[in-house]
């Protein structure tokens, strides 16, 4: 880690704060989820219209602010955070998968947002995640859980085990997208079992290396179509260090955004849940008003690349 880095990670814990001239001095730790350091000009960032939401050191996962973090409410796609993780951890990510009739209907019965994925197309795995994460594909999510489940009803249940191993304990998953189901009106979870993993996913470097790309071209095969995705999060084109995570909106949940950037070598991970009935923008721009909290003085104190 590079000695700015340990500089900031210590300030972020509450361990250090920096003066205006860039010296240190010792500091309050954080008590509970908010950060009540001297070196913030405010106790709160200002803005945030999400419910429910969190804001963490992603060195730690020290909770720096939180409202209503322990909650639990639905959070649309961003479930394909868990179905991502349970598909990395099983391996075997060049395995082809044949996309099954399923998706047909499973797409029509809520208008979901889809990879454009037809059935019969054989796509690996690793195409497939692409397919989920960036432009938010319930049929590639629905794909995957009938070959690793195998069926969905296993590929559910080892979700909540990982959740469960996570300690993820407000979280429940009644479906592989996050979309509700006829039985469970909805996969429901907190921000702070969000943040945990986010940051889980996030340690895996396929997992990253997805989640960061603006666009994926998936070029014609002998058994699949051309394909283009584009990325539902604007969070990357728009603000400086965004390297991930997901979207998510649906009825029950609003527009909800779980985000890691990472600024002067200081990472950031946190989740925005139901900032508007409707608006991704609303979320993008509560994600940017809690970043903006933290950066803005520490970048401005420390002479470092921003």
């Amino acid at each position: 880690m590079r000695p700015f880095a340990r500089l900031l990670q210590a300030v972020v814990a509450g361990v250090l704060v920096v003066a205006a001239d860039g010296a240190a001095a010792a500091a309050p730790t954080v008590s509970g989820a908010h950060a009540q350091l001297p070196f913030w000009p405010v106790a709160e960032p200002d803005g945030v219209q999400a419910q429910e939401a969190e804001l963490a050191d992603g060195f730690t996962g020290t909770a720096l602010w939180s409202r209503d973090s322990n909650t639990p409410v639905p959070i649309a796609s961003i479930t394909k955070v868990m179905t991502a993780l349970v598909v990395i951890n099983a391996g075997d990510l060049d395995r082809a998968i044949t996309v099954p009739d399923g998706i047909v209907a499973y797409d029509r019965e809520y208008g979901a947002s889809t990879a454009d994925l037809v059935p019969g197309e054989v796509l690996t795995a690793r195409q497939l995640l692409y397919g989920m994460m960036l432009p938010s594909g319930c049929d590639a999510a629905y794909t995957l859980a009938e070959s690793y489940g195998p069926g969905q009803e296993a590929f559910i249940a080892k979700m909540n085990d990982t959740a469960r191993q996570l300690g993820m304990g407000g979280t429940h998953f009644t479906d592989p997208s996050g979309l509700p189901t006829p039985t469970d009106y909805s996969t429901y979870s907190t921000a702070a079992d969000l943040v945990k993993l986010g940051l889980r996913a996030m340690s895996l470097p396929v997992f990253r290396e997805i989640v960061a790309l603006p666009d994926y071209h998936l070029a014609a095969g002998p058994g699949n179509r051309e394909h283009d995705w584009r990325t539902t999060n604007r969070l990357l084109r728009d603000y400086p260090g965004a390297v991930g995570i997901k979207t998510g909106s649906t009825d029950a949940a609003g527009t909800c955004l779980l985000f890691e950037t990472v600024r002067g070598g200081l990472p950031l991970i946190g989740v925005v849940l139901h900032s508007s009935p409707t608006s991704g923008v609303v979320a993008e721009a509560d994600a940017a008003h809690m970043l903006n909290w933290v950066y803005d003085p520490i970048l401005s104190a420390l002479p470092i690349p921003q």
